[in-house]
């Protein structure tokens, strides 16, 4: 069987002759990629001592074709004004002009690098494209927060349409699972707070006013901030990490050819898992930090549990957890926003899924400490 197909094959040849002021290329038999490399040289300088537009090749005695021989009969006419012109063709080929115009489109020379201005005006010029890039993602994650938005009040109309299963799972996997990391963290934090407030405190004897500085700095900032910040490091991260390996397998594609819409499927049951479990994580941060704070009390400076837990129920006002608690579903919101939007935004190769997933991190961590610094300029301004 092999000696037939071997035998159904056409050795590849060159020839070619003179038509008055033309040099007419005449190709024959099989030009496939072991056969073809010899011509090469030849080739080489029939282009090299031709007149581009007298160059014309005879397909009408070419064989099979492949990407080789039709690099090899494209470069021939590489030089010439319109190497694809009928002019430079004669006989027909099934497939051979196709292929060559493809290669010549392939492997036509780049284009040089612009060259860009250096010193205070390319400064400028990056400052204003790094400014441009943040107002273009600004809006781009407004407008995905009203598509998830106005999805999310569509399905609450038709509350069927919810996916409570997938849902309950996302609180799990996104909120239940990352309670051990923030509980640790947020005891270690609690306790370096204390550390440092009686190492401060006790030079001035005022060392009961650790109480005061763990229960203020953990209920109001670090419970929420810790548990914000794990979350963007640990869920955002899944989140994109998750759809945007949907979006390379086209599996979104397929979902929106059945009928179902991605935002309602994938975007909204992560958002309702974020928002409900980072008040529950927010809340077990600060029970985590003051436990740590109040360890440390009582090893430093021999404050019991039973007063340091007095003194925090008389001297820290419930505003203080209020404003900590209060914070928490925003985070979550953010969170889940972005890392939705960049998963659904990844394209179809592994570096722009991880190029996606490190920017989703990035911009989940940032977002949130902006939004922190708001808030407390907000509460600030409220005297609360």
């Amino acid at each position: 069987m092999t000696t037939a197909i071997a035998q159904e094959r056409q050795a590849a040849e060159l020839t070619t002759r003179q038509d008055g002021a033309r040099v007419i290329v005449e190709p024959k038999g099989d030009w496939v990629m072991e056969a073809v490399g010899r011509f090469d040289r030849r080739l080489r300088r029939i282009e090299s001592e031709t007149d581009p537009k007298d160059l014309v090749i005879d397909l009408s005695g070419l064989g099979r074709i492949d990407t080789a021989g039709a690099y090899l009969l494209g470069r021939t006419l590489s030089r010439c004004n319109e190497p694809a012109s009928d002019s430079h063709f004669i006989g027909e080929h099934q497939t051979a002009r196709r292929m060559m115009g493809e290669m010549r489109e392939r492997l036509a020379d780049c284009p040089e690098d612009e060259v860009k201005p250096r010193g205070v005006i390319s400064t400028l010029a990056r400052i204003g494209e790094g400014v441009e890039d943040g107002l273009k993602e600004t809006v781009e994650s407004f407008a995905f927060f009203g598509r998830t938005f106005t999805t999310g009040l569509s399905v609450l109309m038709v509350p069927t349409r919810m996916r409570w299963t997938s849902t309950i799972h996302l609180m799990e996997t996104a909120g239940v699972d990352a309670l051990p990391i923030i509980s640790v963290l947020s005891f270690f934090i609690g306790a370096v707070v204390a550390f440092m407030g009686a190492s401060l405190l006790e030079t001035f004897g005022a060392s009961v006013f650790t109480v005061d500085l763990v229960g203020i700095a953990v209920l109001r900032e670090f419970g929420v901030l810790i548990t914000a910040i794990l979350l963007a490091g640990r869920s955002d991260s899944s989140f994109t990490a998750a759809i945007g390996s949907m979006k390379m397998q086209q599996e979104i594609d397929a979902m929106k050819v059945m009928g179902l819409d991605p935002y309602e499927v994938l975007v909204l049951p992560r958002v309702i898992a974020c928002v409900v479990m980072a008040p529950l994580l927010t809340l077990s941060a600060m029970v985590a930090g003051v436990f740590g704070g109040m360890l440390v009390s009582w090893w430093t400076l021999d404050i019991s549990p039973n007063f340091f837990l007095t003194r925090l129920n008389d001297t820290i006002d419930l505003k203080h957890f209020l404003v900590g608690m209060s914070k928490a579903p925003v985070f979550g919101l953010v969170i889940a926003i972005v890392g939705c939007r960049h998963g659904l935004q990844v394209g179809g190769d592994v570096e722009s899924l991880g190029r996606r997933v490190t920017t989703s991190v990035v911009q989940a961590i940032f977002a949130v400490i902006v939004i922190d610094a708001l808030f407390a300029m907000m509460y600030l301004e409220l005297d609360i």
